[in-house]
Order: structure tokens, then sequence, then C-alpha cells
């Protein structure tokens, strides 16, 4: 070790990361110390990794005395719990100590007064922004703007639409937004969140406390929503969208524009589907490799997901997986025609409430995948179970038995609740 360069040693201890750690590996001798200083590059401070009886003053003594000890770090996450409230002066001192070189900062303090990280951050070579429990009012984008960021995140966050709105504009070069339980301030009853982007690539929304998402990204390539209660999102692109994911959403109108040609991916899971609409949106995906619908309801009872369309207007899918109540009546609509899944070599299958048509629909669905390589069967078992679940049950298992004596090259598993 002792032969090693200081700036081999500075990339080591950016390995460890952990403050605490980095704190340790300094004390070793006068090498590692300079090594510390002049070559680490990135640090992580957590209360989580401290004593519980520090004091926010010792904390902030500990911080204040480890970041003034290096030179030039790269990446600071910074993550105290809400027990400790730390003054202002300090978190800014620590923000405009490191503003030149610092390319990816994850923040979550609290402070008295609250500090404007826009402000402090503002043109500089920051690329990746992760705000956590914070507020942030009145963005001006005039000389508040964020050059080089790539990927912002904002978790448990208070902001105006409008502000949002100016934030991302203020960043030409953003390609990923995280909106995490956001709390959308605005004076309209029917609030209204406007988002326009040109480099953005992918959007994750969960809890977003809007009515309306309008989004204006020309080259998006994934988008995931999730809990969120809409009368609209709507999508204007140019039909770069590859992955879909809705997940615990209810939205009255989703409009995710008229081109998806190039969807590789849609995965939608409790959610209520109008299927001739949802299909004429995705129809055109012909380059679908993976299709889930998982714990679906169908907004008219007689609607289903029949296998003859996914195999029709999806031949290159690989991946199926299919979970919704079979109701009387649908199991022959849902198996008729006659087109192989010819590509289809993992297939996935659940209930909620099992019933004696899930056995016939399983059998059905592997005679359609010739290739079939991965059967998952997922199900949901309560303890107590009446005398027709549990005949059911033996029933299904016996099925399963013959099943997989016929299709003896089918890798089957079961995933039980």
């Amino acid at each position: 070790m002792e032969h090693l360069p200081v700036e081999v040693i500075g990339n080591i201890l950016s390995h460890l990361g952990v403050a605490r750690d980095v704190m340790v590996a300094s004390a070793v001798c006068r090498k590692w110390r300079d090594a510390c200083r002049r070559h680490l590059r990135l640090l992580s401070f957590n209360s989580d990794d401290f004593p519980r009886d520090m004091t926010t003053r010792q904390l902030e003594i500990v911080i204040t005395q480890t970041i003034f000890q290096t030179m030039g770090l790269q990446c600071l996450s910074i993550h105290i719990d809400n027990t400790h409230e730390f003054s202002a002066a300090p978190v800014i001192a620590w923000l405009m100590y490191t503003r030149e070189t610092l390319r990816s900062l994850s923040y979550n303090v609290r402070t008295i007064p609250n500090v404007n990280i826009l402000e402090k951050c503002g043109r500089q070579k920051l690329e990746v922004l992760d705000l956590d429990h914070n507020t942030i009012t009145g963005v001006e984008p005039s000389y508040q703007r964020f050059t080089c960021l790539k990927s912002l995140s904002l978790r448990h966050f208070s902001i105006s639409a409008l502000d949002l709105s100016l934030l991302v504009a203020a960043c030409p070069k953003i390609e990923l937004l995280a909106l995490d339980v956001l709390e959308v301030v605005t004076s309209d009853p029917q609030s209204t969140m406007e988002l326009t982007s040109h480099t953005l690539k992918s959007l994750f929304a969960k809890s977003v406390g809007v009515d309306k998402i309008i989004l204006d990204a020309d080259n998006l390539e994934v988008l995931h929503l999730n809990a969120l209660n809409l009368d609209l999102f709507e999508l204007i692109g140019k039909g770069t969208l590859k992955h879909l994911k809705i997940d615990d959403v209810s939205v009255t109108h989703l409009d995710i524009g008229d081109s998806t040609d190039n969807l590789e991916v849609v995965d939608v899971s409790n959610f209520t589907i109008v299927w001739p609409k949802f299909y004429n949106m995705i129809s055109r995906a012909s380059n679908l490799r993976m299709l889930r619908f998982w714990g679906v309801v169908f907004d008219d009872e007689d609607e289903i997901v029949d296998s003859e369309t996914i195999a029709v207007s999806f031949p290159l899918l690989r991946h199926l997986s299919l979970s919704y109540e079979l109701r009387d009546g649908l199991l022959h609509y849902s198996l008729q025609g006659s087109s192989p899944l010819e590509n289809v070599s993992v297939l996935e299958l659940g209930w909620t409430v099992i019933s004696e048509h899930f056995g016939p629909w399983v059998f059905g669905m592997i005679e359609r995948c010739p290739n079939l390589k991965k059967l998952i069967i997922h199900g949901v078992l309560s303890e107590a179970k009446t005398r027709e679940e549990r005949q059911m049950l033996a029933s299904f298992t016996s099925f399963i038995v013959c099943l997989m004596r016929r299709y003896v090259h089918v890798d089957v598993q079961f995933e039980y609740e």
C-alpha cells in the first residue's frame, strides 16, 4: 500500500464514499490524509452513520470540517433526518465551497431559514441534482440556469406548477426527471402541470398533486406513471417512446400520442382499462417485446384481452404477463383464433380469486406459445378457504402436474401471496 500513488488511494477512498469511513481512513497516515484532501471525489453524509446522541451542532461541525479538508469533490450526498435542523450558514458554506467542481448533489437537509438550492448551484457544472423534503419558490430562469444538468429528482417536494415548468426549462440538457410525492401549489381549482423539454428521455411521476399533466417532450423514451389521480395525461411527442409503465393510476383521458411504433415495453397494473381505446393507442407497436396487464379491471364487463389480437398485433413479443378476472363466458373469446405467439418465451399468468376457468386458460395460452421456455403462475392464497375454493385449488394442482408432464421442456414456477 505504501507504494500506491496518492491518486489511486484517493480513487479507492472515493469508492468508500461514506464520510465516516473516509474520516477513519484519512487518519491512517499523512499520505492517506493527502489523498483525501487532493483526490477524493465522492463523499456521503447520512445521519444514520453517526452516533444517535450527537447533537445538531456537533454534526454541523463534523460535516464542515470533512468537506473543507477536500479539494475537488465531484459527488456530494447529505441526508439528515428531520430530528436535526441546521443553521443556514454552514449549509451555504458547504455548497459554495464545492460548487466549482461538483457534478452530483443529493440533498436532504432541514435548515433555518430555508436555503435556496437553485441560487447556490445554478450556472455551475452540476449534472445530477436530487432534492428531498424541500420547497422551492420563485424560480428565476434568467440567472438560475443549469446548463449541464441531465438528471433532476424532486422527492417529497413543494413547488408551484409555474416554478416547476420554469425549472425544467432552465435545464437545456435534462434527460431524466423524477417527481416523487410532489405538492404542486396552484391557485387554479383545476390544477394543470405543463412541462416542455426537447431533451428529456425519461419521466417518473408518482403522487403528483395535480388534475392534469401535459408533457411536450419530443425525445421521451421512458414514461412511468405511479399512484396518480388525473383527469388528463397528454404526451406531445414524436413517437420516440419505448417503455410505458402505468401502476395504480386513475386517469379519465390518457393520450400518449398517435405514433407508438417504437414501443418495446408496455407494463400496466392496478388500472381500469377501456380496452378498445387502449388497444388503439398501442396497436402500432409492432416492435413490442414485453406486454404486461396485471391486476387490471376492464371498464366493460364483456371486454377481455384476446390472444389472437396480441399474436397478430405484436409478432415480436417475447414476454407476456396477464392477470385479471376471468368472467363466465369470456374464456372462449380470450382464446379464439389460431395465430401463434411465436416468439413468447416467458409467460406469466395470475389470479387474485381462483376460478374453474384458470386451468383451461393456462392450457390454452401455452398451446399458443410453441417456443415457450418459462411459465410462471402467480396466485393469491387466503388463510380461510371454502370447500369449493379448496377443490378448485386441488383440481388446478392436478392439472398443472399433468401439464408439466406434457410440456417437459417448459420451466414451471409458482409464486403465491
